[in-house]
């Protein structure tokens, strides 16, 4: 797509004398600095990205040991058209082969090894559940016809639970759109729109996950630190423990100018003075924040506290301008927005990993999410490829699985997912695999569980109205912008690495003037061959029957009557 915009634009003036401040270390900031570098071909040394962290990469972590375990607190779905997720890794070096891209070894294992689930639910403890179609009744699809058709001015801040009947929530297609995107009932139906316009090209293939793609390792290995390599190569600025607190602006003559940008570091209170001709682009939230670990013999316990982190600062922001958005409609509620997972690492097993092999026909790596339709917590696990980590020995196996619903009490163990230890999640986890009579030799080669307690995880999918999130580039600004989940980036879906990438070119393009377009998101909605596909697997039927109204008539004869 957009072929014609790949062009090398003309450097902008001065270039080689401003400087770009990425306040965030995620993904949004990497490629930001990406595009600053080739795109507008400003020096790497120019660049600053400024983490509190002492890792940068953001939401797309994964580290850890053999002996001490491993953890990565989820990953990011991906599929062929994230536009700007590709164009990104067009251009970055393999870590294996200089001469290669990222994108090269990543499509390349895709097509060897694609993803496609052979048990993609379970029940009854072990038993593989009817997933062969998604499960809707014509009022079931008929409710998703009307979402497709509203507006989402109309939608403005409906709830999932409050379009939808109560028969929609015990079908197929929400244990898969639930599990996948992790949605709860009283999140956004806006954004149930966006995912299912988004990736309505995938609606056919959905109950087996075709379509979707994996990298190597954890997306850590895979995909950030690539970017960290090339970034330093380019002799871009990496300040790590830096924490930014606020940032001052100039709003004289209708416009926003960034001018200075305050941080503390050592426990020093830090200023940077920034020119009308800089560059500041913020993550103004992570849904990672405050994220709080346990292990196999403690639970993760919450993080409440006040100090939210890039959230607290753009509430400053906030009340400077009402073009940057309301935080408190994505923050003030972490019962709401709180989510968990773990990873459990085993050595030595010849239990676990054979047998989910012979229930789910799945090699590692190629199955995707299995889902347990009966569970309390509304479970799922992921078996990824091994190794999962680039320095994971072949003897040490990594499983990593979650929960939906963390404060109802669990089917074996007797707490609240919330409240369990590392260990209390997997007995749950086995038991609903039907291993429960072999827990205790599992356990036995059990390193480590650990599980990850996010209270802002799903904070982006909170019901909200336009203005509720900031535009990448607000009305006046000159050389500020927001990156990531919390900015407004139109048609395109938020959970997603490519909605990180594409609000950075956004951001660079446009406040650096280049004279070169965005690509546009996929726009598999208006394509009829995509609808017909998605309106006959929402059906059930093989063929849309059109005799008996004027519209076949009209259709008589023609290649349209045809593919319906």
């Amino acid at each position: 797509m957009n072929n014609y915009q790949r062009i090398n634009p003309i450097a902008p003036k001065n270039i080689e004398k401003r400087n770009a401040y990425l306040l965030g270390g995620g993904i949004g900031s990497l490629a930001a600095a990406a595009f600053l570098i080739r795109d507008a071909h400003m020096p790497g040394k120019n660049i600053h990205i400024l983490e509190q962290l002492d890792v940068v990469g953001g939401s797309m972590d994964g580290a850890g040991t053999a002996e001490k375990g491993y953890t990565a607190r989820g990953g990011r779905e991906i599929e062929e058209h994230f536009e700007c997720f590709m164009e990104l890794y067009s251009f970055i070096p393999s870590l294996k082969d200089k001469n290669r891209s990222v994108l090269d070894e990543f499509r390349e294992l895709n097509i060897e090894e694609p993803i496609e689930s052979h048990c993609r639910l379970v029940e009854n403890q072990g038993e593989k559940a009817d997933f062969s179609s998604l499960g809707l009744s014509t009022a079931n699809a008929m409710e998703l016809a009307k979402l497709h058709m509203a507006t989402e001015e109309a939608l403005g801040a409906t709830t999932i639970g409050q379009f939808f009947s109560p028969s929609f929530f015990k079908t197929n297609f929400w244990y898969f759109w639930a599990t996948m995107f992790a949605f709860e009932k009283w999140h956004s139906v806006v954004e149930v729109k966006r995912y299912m316009e988004r990736f309505m090209h995938l609606i056919g293939g959905m109950n087996k996950l075709k379509g979707i793609l994996h990298t190597e390792y954890n997306q850590y290995d895979s995909l950030i630190l690539p970017v960290i390599v090339w970034l330093k190569d380019h002799e871009v600025n990496f300040d790590s423990g830096c924490k930014v607190t606020d940032i001052d602006f100039d709003f004289s003559n209708n416009e926003k100018i960034a001018t200075k940008i305050c941080y503390t570091k050592a426990g020093k209170d830090e200023v940077i003075s920034v020119n009308k001709d800089d560059l500041v682009l913020f993550t103004n939230g992570s849904m990672t924040e405050n994220t709080t670990r346990g292990d196999l013999d403690h639970p993760a316990i919450i993080n409440r506290s006040e100090d939210k982190g890039c959230f607290s600062v753009w509430e400053k922001l906030a009340k400077k301008s009402p073009d940057f958005g309301h935080p408190e409609k994505f923050c003030s509620d972490i019962d709401k927005s709180k989510w968990m997972s773990f990873t459990v690492t085993l050595k030595d097993d010849d239990i676990v990993f054979p047998y989910l092999y012979k229930l789910t026909g799945d090699k590692p790596g190629m199955g995707g999410l299995v889902t347990i339709k009966d569970s309390s917590w509304f479970m799922s696990w992921v078996v990824p490829k091994h190794p999962h980590f680039a320095n994971q020995p072949d003897n040490v196996k990594v499983l990593w699985a979650y929960a939906l619903n963390l404060d109802t009490p669990g089917d074996y163990v007797k707490k609240t997912f919330s409240d369990c230890t590392g260990r209390e999640m997997f007995e749950e986890l086995l038991y609903h695999m039907g291993l429960k009579d072999r827990i205790p030799e599992i356990l036995s080669h059990t390193v480590n569980a650990i599980p990850s307690m996010m209270p802002y995880i799903t904070s982006q999918f909170m019901p909200r109205i336009p203005g509720d999130r900031p535009d990448v580039i607000p009305k006046g600004s000159k050389n500020f912008g927001f990156l990531g989940q919390y900015a407004e980036v139109p048609h395109d879906c938020v959970f997603t690495v490519e909605y990180s990438v594409r609000s950075a070119m956004m951001a660079v393009y446009g406040l650096m003037g280049l004279e070169k377009e965005v690509d546009q998101v996929y726009p598999s909605q208006y394509d009829i061959r995509v609808l017909t596909n998605a309106a006959k697997t929402c059906l059930g039927i093989d063929k849309l029957p059109l005799e008996n109204i004027p519209l076949g008539a009209l259709l008589k004869n023609t290649e349209l009557k045809n593919l319906l």
